[in-house]
Parts: structure tokens; C-alpha cells; sequence
């Protein structure tokens, strides 16, 4: 008995899930059972919140569309030029994004939290907590653990490619188009909160000595009551800001 097969081509980004040999090709699959779309191209590698575009003959479908034997499948990311304008497997980017990150990108939750993003993060999330809660409150879910994005009631949610915080925060501005949202220590770095600002007199006695002498502005979190004011640390900030906003500019 002849085996059952189907043509697959990843396209875009996708690619880097893929095994080397298969990337930027069609290649032939082979069918076990009757799977879904969805748990097709998972079992190749992408994880199904990275696709936007699913065409199978030419024809757009959903997750859901059976996978059939002698049929061709087109697998498409968000934003791909090639990517023909039809239905969309994925959801639309939320004008105003909010995220839940996992364990291993704390210093990237601050980055964001510093650009004003409502961002979520601890260090004790479960792996079905950051499923749920992505789902339940439409947080785009940013891991770099597959299984965790491949869970069925993620919906938003990309992998991080870089390993450098840094490099992760401009890789997920542009995923997101994040430049023109970005409202920069609005929001405390260390529990999410929106700051509120406050007056010298105000944070007397909660900052060192001589701080409320040398500056005006101040902003505090009603939630960990932290003090924030412009400084070494600050200005360093600001100048990652400023490299983020030229992106835009370069884009």
C-alpha cells in the first residue's frame, strides 16, 4: 500500500522551527491518521500562534480543515510579503498589546514595562497559569518554550528569537509595531503598576539624602510604593527609547 502524502512549503520566519532541510522549499509529508491544520503544522515545528495565513490548494482555510492526502499547504507568518490578503487563521494584533511573559524573560518584562506596556510576570508562573491567563485576559504570550506556545488556548504569542534581553525588546517593538504605543515610565518596572507622579516633599524620607535638593520630578507606584526620579540609570533608559523610536523612522 502506497503511503499518503501531501505537499507542505513554511514560508517567512516560520522557517526557523523547520528542519534545516525542509526550509524555504515544498517538501512531501507523509499523513498519519486525519489531523487538523493546526496539529500538522505543529508537528513540523511552527507553533500555531506564528501563523496568520493558511492556504491549502490556493484556498484559505482555518485551523480546524482537515488535512487530506494529495493536497499542497502553504504555511504563512504575520506581516510576510508573500502572503496573499485573505482570511486570517490568527487574531488581529490588539491596538493597545498587553503581554505575560515567562520565567525566563524577566529582564525583557521590565524593558517592556519601562515603554509604558501592561506587562505581566513572575517568577512562579505554571506553565497552564501562563496559558490561562494569555487566553483569559487576550495577553500576547511571548516564551521560549514551545510547548507552553503550541498549548491550544494560546492565542497570542510569539518566540522570542534573540537571547539577549535587549535584542528581544527591538525584536518584539517590531513583531508588534510597538514604536507609536510606547508611553516610556508610565509604569513601574518592578510590579506593572501605572505611576502616578509626585512632589519632593511627597517622597521626603523615601529616597537617599540630597536627592529631592538635586531633582523636581518624581513619580511613585501606588502598588510597591517605589520612588522613581531621572538619573544615571535613567538616561541610559531614555537613550534605548530614542534608539527604539528611530526603527519606526527606519522601517
Amino acid at each position: 500500500m502506497s503511503s499518503r502524502q501531501l505537499t507542505v512549503r513554511i514560508h517567512g520566519a516560520l522557517n526557523d522551527f523547520v528542519a534545516p532541510e525542509r526550509r524555504g522549499q515544498a517538501f512531501t509529508h507523509v499523513l498519519q491518521g486525519s489531523p487538523s491544520v493546526k496539529d500538522l503544522i505543529e508537528s513540523l515545528g511552527p507553533p500555531h500562534p506564528e501563523v496568520d495565513v493558511v492556504l491549502v490548494d490556493g484556498e484559505p482555510v482555518g485551523f480546524a480543515h482537515r488535512a487530506e492526502e494529495g493536497t499542497s499547504i502553504d504555511v504563512y507568518p504575520a506581516s510576510h510579503p508573500s502572503a496573499p490578503r485573505v482570511a486570517r487563521v490568527g487574531p488581529p494584533i490588539p491596538e493597545m498589546p498587553r503581554f505575560i511573559l515567562d520565567v525566563g524573560l524577566g529582564r525583557l518584562s521590565g524593558f517592556l514595562r519601562m515603554l509604558g506596556f501592561d506587562t505581566l510576570w513572575r517568577n512562579d508562573y505554571a506553565d497552564d497559569q501562563l496559558a490561562r491567563l494569555s487566553h483569559d485576559e487576550e495577553r500576547v504570550l511571548l516564551t521560549r518554550d514551545l510547548g507552553v506556545l503550541k498549548r491550544s488556548e494560546v492565542v497570542l504569542g510569539y518566540f522570542p528569537r534573540e537571547t539577549d534581553p535587549a535584542h528581544q525588546l527591538v525584536e518584539v517593538v517590531r513583531r508588534y509595531g510597538l514604536t507609536s504605543r510606547m508611553r516610556p515610565f508610565s509604569r513601574c518596572i518592578a510590579c506593572n503598576a501605572p505611576l502616578s507622579t509626585a512632589t519632593p516633599e511627597e517622597v521626603q524620607g523615601r529616597v537617599p539624602e540630597g536627592v529631592t535638593q538635586r531633582h523636581s520630578h518624581f513619580q511613585q507606584c501606588p502598588g510597591c510604593q517605589r520612588v522613581f526620579w531621572p538619573g544615571t540609570h535613567h538616561e541610559r533608559m531614555q537613550n534605548l527609547v530614542e534608539t527604539l523610536r528611530k526603527l519606526e523612522q527606519s522601517s
